[in-house]
């Protein structure tokens, strides 16, 4: 069911799949548990290529024919699961552990990848489609979900799924975000950091695209039911752009491998990651264009990153990039969440350790709220953060920098190697802050963070891990 001879393994590196999981996602958010959960959880918005590169690092995990690994992943899964629920904006409880909510998750991954070969004129074959339903509802077993939330055949599954779309998904604030509002929005990635004019002009045709594709994909019932729009000629533009994505497949082995061009996406220039300085003469070739796109069709201005001009950030500016990670404008809960959940993916840590950085940025929290939160409403707004220009090196915040110095720190030697350094930063061991050294001390180390989160100083180790894109 798992590893290369899976028929998932043959599917993930297809390059119609990004097209499927974009349209994959819209059903997720569409169901309202799932809707309220990334409106309040998610950092999809405003890191969407940290997500992007996480979920390609889990899929890998648990699809791959390694079953340690699967069942590592799978415990990290229903950790972080565990913590996201509550209400959304109409009373309703949500909760990511609800067994029928990830049936459905699984659903929109299988009935996507099936859809996506017949909008390319090439349906799956009856045997093909039920070795691939079997490989999900393996996946969700290795989830260690009970059987019977997912239809156990898959000429059960369709009546299933005809039934979930009719009578459960709404046009949800999340599906519209991704819909209408992530695109036009959206980051460049790392790799194009720099290049405004280039990444807007491509955002500026691509994301309309994409968007009018995805909604022409959905069920027909559900476009209308929800309002979606139906635009004149774009059900053919949709099967075009997938048999076009279809055509990629014959392309070498290897320049189409999912997880690489993810990696890609996420590069920094400054990584020593060889492929780097590929990158980096990419980048002057790309310069030279961009002053060829603003000399030949001017666009409106976009200011260049603040990184190249200052080492500081405004006290807003760093509530913006740093703090507020859901991007709602808001500091609360899930926003410094969603730092433990990244910080504990990269260092793929076990339940005791993540957990105690839970409780250390939990602690961090409620000494937050305690001190900024003027009126009482549970979260912080950019208004009362930068009002009162605090000095965030509070005890809460250095218990949260020893914290994640020991988990950082395997071996217990109270130093950190280079080997520990990388599980971190992803990259080779420098700092810019404290110098350099065979190994980084516990008292350099906290320092740097303490910096970091305290002076709002841009650094070339945090700055990726916690305030890009």
């Amino acid at each position: 069911m798992f590893g290369p001879g899976s028929q998932f393994h043959t599917l993930f590196n297809d390059p119609r799949w990004a097209l499927a999981m974009i349209r994959a996602t819209v059903l997720e958010a569409a169901h309202p548990q799932i809707g309220a959960a990334l409106i309040e959880n998610s950092t999809f918005v405003v890191h969407p290529w940290r997500r992007l590169s996480n979920t390609f690092m889990s899929l890998r995990r648990m699809f791959g024919a390694d079953d340690h690994v699967r069942q590592r992943e799978a415990t990290r899964l229903n950790r972080m699961h565990a913590r996201l629920h509550g209400t959304d904006a109409r009373d309703r409880p949500y909760d990511a552990m609800d067994p029928g909510v990830r049936a459905w998750v699984v659903a929109t991954m299988f009935e996507s990848a099936v859809t996506m070969c017949r909008l390319s004129g090439q349906p799956l074959e009856q045997r093909t489609m039920e070795q691939l339903y079997a490989e999900f509802q393996a996946f969700l077993a290795a989830m260690g979900d009970e059987a019977g939330h997912l239809p156990p055949t898959l000429d059960e599954f369709w009546p299933y799924y005809d039934r979930v779309v009719a009578e459960e998904l709404e046009n949800t604030e999340a599906m519209r975000i991704i819909l209408y509002k992530l695109f036009d929005h959206l980051p460049a990635p790392p790799v194009l950091n720099g290049f405004p004019a280039l990444w807007a002009t491509g955002r500026a045709v691509a994301g309309p695209v994409i968007g009018a594709i995805t909604v022409a994909s959905l069920p027909e019932p559900f476009r209308r039911r929800a309002g979606l729009p139906e635009i004149a000629g774009v059900q053919t533009l949709m099967q075009g752009v997938y048999l076009a994505a279809g055509l990629a497949r014959f392309l070498p082995e290897g320049w189409i491998q999912a997880e690489s061009i993810a990696e890609l996406l996420s590069l920094s220039p400054d990584s020593d990651d060889p492929r780097a300085r590929t990158i980096a003469a990419l980048r002057d070739r790309m310069k030279r264009a961009g002053a060829l796109i603003r000399l030949i069709a001017p666009l409106p201005p976009e200011p260049e990153p603040a990184a190249t001009t200052t080492t500081q950030r405004g006290a807003e500016e760093f509530f913006t990039d740093v703090l507020d990670q859901t991007g709602d404008g808001y500091l609360d809960w899930p926003d410094l969440a969603a730092m433990a959940r990244e910080l504990s993916s990269r260092l793929d840590l076990d339940e005791p350790e993540e957990t105690r950085l839970y409780n250390a940025y939990a602690d961090w929290w409620r000494e937050l709220q305690a001190a900024l939160d003027a009126d009482g409403d549970g979260r912080i707004s950019a208004h009362e953060y930068a009002s009162a220009v605090p000095s965030l090196a509070g005890p809460a915040l250095i218990r949260v920098a020893e914290v994640l110095f020991d988990v950082t720190d395997k071996n217990g030697d109270q130093s950190i190697d280079a080997d520990e350094y990388r599980s971190l930063f992803r990259t080779a061991f420098h700092r810019d802050t404290t110098g350099t050294g065979e190994t980084y001390s516990r008292s350099a180390f906290i320092n740097d963070f303490l910096s970091f989160m305290s002076a709002r100083r841009r650094t070339t180790p945090y700055d990726p891990l916690l305030a890009e894109a």
